[in-house]
Parts: structure tokens; sequence; C-alpha cells
């Protein structure tokens, strides 16, 4: 096989590592102090990485950076460098059978909630692994399954996407709360009507909640009387404790997140029934750790969590 040294003049793997953390952070000393280097090496390296290249690969603009056209071809490149990397050490993992390693989860907000719960539950079994998960909303989850950084992501509305891999493992249902001293609450068989008339307090763009309301109501052909918008399902139940208005939220945000000032609602044609899923790239190697943890999540599926809310069964 001939041999190719075009890798001597594009810079070390860790000069790519630099790269990645300066174009996720937009700034030099914030790259510095996530990759634990000082600021003068990280712009030493970046210094010598340009010069490999013979192209500038950003500029300032203000406070931040902004990337050049060979800077972020640059960037893409590095990011499918690192992922043979890691794909290699993923297979070399399940060759010697390791039980260590480290276990990658991105979850939607809502899910925040209860996968503490499920992950120490697994820990216990597996007290070796370094379990990680990062929070997000929907749409910036999805963003995350097209980078592959995680073994796995948490949704309640997957992406559309035939690369994912899905595993249903909990029942995840949307219900109407409003304060305990609302008019409607202890009424049985609000019409669903009667709450969208209600100030209604919502999730911001991208929320799978939101979106998973946004689709029901259009079924429904209703439109809610929206009074606000806001980016946290606990900033919105103190809303409605507050009396600002009323909402529809995850019963594991209502029960791992407290619902004390809340009343659960009895409307016509709620609770939204959705599931959790459990989401992987098929192209991703599974590594041990992520096998296991896979079939954790399928056993699950079996035996799902409790609300605690004094709920009906579904």
């Amino acid at each position: 096989m001939a041999s190719h040294r075009i890798h001597a003049h594009i810079g070390t793997v860790r000069q790519l590592e630099i790269i990645l953390a300066v174009h996720e952070h937009r700034s030099i000393s914030a790259a510095a102090r996530a990759l634990h280097l000082t600021q003068p090496s990280v712009s030493m390296q970046l210094a010598k990485l340009a010069d490999a290249v013979g192209l500038p690969l950003y500029y300032q603009v203000g406070k931040q950076l902004q990337f050049t056209e060979a800077g972020l071809t640059l960037v893409k490149s590095a990011r499918e460098i690192l992922r043979c990397y890691e794909y290699l050490d993923l297979k070399l993992a399940d060759l010697r059978g390791l039980q260590s390693g480290t276990l990658q989860l991105a979850v939607v907000t809502t899910a925040k909630y209860f996968i503490p719960h499920l992950i120490g539950d697994f820990y216990e079994q597996h007290p070796q692994l370094d379990i990680r998960f990062r929070v997000g909303n929907r749409r910036q989850i999805i963003e995350r399954t097209a980078e592959d950084e995680d073994d796995f992501y948490v949704f309640s509305h997957p992406p559309d996407n035939p690369d994912l891999e899905l595993v249903e493992f909990l029942p995840n249902r949307l219900l109407a709360i409003a304060p305990e001293k609302h008019p409607l609450a202890g009424r049985t068989g609000v019409p669903l009507e009667e709450f969208a008339q209600c100030p209604f307090l919502r999730r911001e763009e991208g929320s799978g909640t939101r979106h998973a309301i946004e689709r029901f109501l259009q079924r429904q052909g209703i439109e809610l009387n929206v009074r606000m918008t806001i980016e946290s399902n606990e900033a919105i139940k103190h809303a409605v404790m507050s009396g600002l208005g009323v909402s529809i939220l995850s019963e594991h945000t209502l029960s791992f997140g407290g619902s004390a000032g809340l009343a659960i609602l009895d409307v016509q044609e709620l609770p939204i029934e959705t599931r959790w899923y459990l989401a992987r790239r098929r192209s991703r190697p599974l590594s041990p750790a992520a096998r296991e943890f896979l079939d954790y999540a399928r056993r699950l599926g079996e035996a799902p969590l409790e609300s605690g809310l004094g709920l009906p069964p579904q």
C-alpha cells in the first residue's frame, strides 16, 4: 500500500483536539480551561497548526472567534479522524471483553429527572464504569446525533433517521397541571376546549414536550391561549404554582422533580400518551458497556417506573 505522509503537514492529533475545542467554545481561553492547558500553550499549538496547513483558520470578531472556510474544513475532518480513533478503541475494547470504560448518554431536558435513577441502578451493577450524560432540548440532542459523540440518546420524539436504532423503554404521559386552587382543580371531565382557554405556559421551540403538545392539539383542531414561553420545566412548575397559568408536563417531571403546590387536572382527551426511546447510531460500534446498557434498557420496557402521583394505570 502506498505510504501517504499528508498527516505530517496537517497537525498532530492533539492539535486536532485543540482546534475542535476552540471551535466548540469560540474562545481560546475557554478551550484552554476545558482541556486543562494554559492559554499560551493552546495559542502556540494553533499557530503551529495554521502554519502546517498554510492557511488562516479563524479570525477575531469582538470577543468571539469566527472560522474561515479552511478552518471549518479542518474542523469537519478533525471530527472524522478522532471518531475513527474512538471507533477503534470501542472495537478493541469489545475484543478484549472489557467491562470498564466510559458510557456516554445525551438526554432531552425532561429525561434528566429520571435518567439519574436509571443510571444509579445500572451503576450499582457496574461500579467500574465512568458514566457521563449531557442534557439539552430535543433540537440540541438531534444535533448531537449528527456529531456522533455519544453512545445513546434519550428522546420522547426521536428524529426520523434511518441510522438510529430505537428501543422503547418507558411510558411518558403528558399531564395537564394548574395551581392547587385553580377553578378547574378537582373537577372531572374538564372539556379540552375549556382547558385551552386558560392562559397557557409552554416550553421553548425545539422542546420535545412542546412538539408533542402541538402535534396533539393540531389533530384535535384546538389552539392554546399562550401567555408565556419558558425554557425550563422547573420554571414552568413555579410559574404555575404562582398562578401565572396552566401547562402540560411529563409525569416524570412531576414525579421525580416534585409536584407540591400543583393540581393534576382531569381533562378530556388527556393525558397525551407518548413513550421514551433510547436511540443509538447503528454505524457506531457497541462497547461492552454500551451493550450491557442496551440490554438493561430493553428489560426496563417490561417493568416501567412507577410515577408515584396516584394516577390511574395505563
